[in-house]
């Protein structure tokens, strides 16, 4: 019973250890994805309505030279 207790201590520690380190991993993810979709809000944004360029009408004539 004694060899039982502590493998099983082992593998609960393990899979803890296992579980933390695959967390970890995810949550260094999240500032990139949080930046992606940033951009792609932005994107979106720029796609929906897109910035006109001024009419001939609003620029001043030509000097006289």
């Amino acid at each position: 019973m004694d060899g039982t207790a502590i493998i099983i201590i082992l593998a609960i520690a393990g899979v803890a250890s296992v579980l933390l380190f695959a967390l970890k991993g995810l949550l260094d993810q999240v500032p990139d994805v949080i930046d992606s979709v940033g951009k792609a809000r932005d994107a979106w944004h720029r796609f929906k309505k897109p910035e006109l360029p001024p009419r001939a009408d609003d620029q001043e004539p030509p000097a006289a030279a």
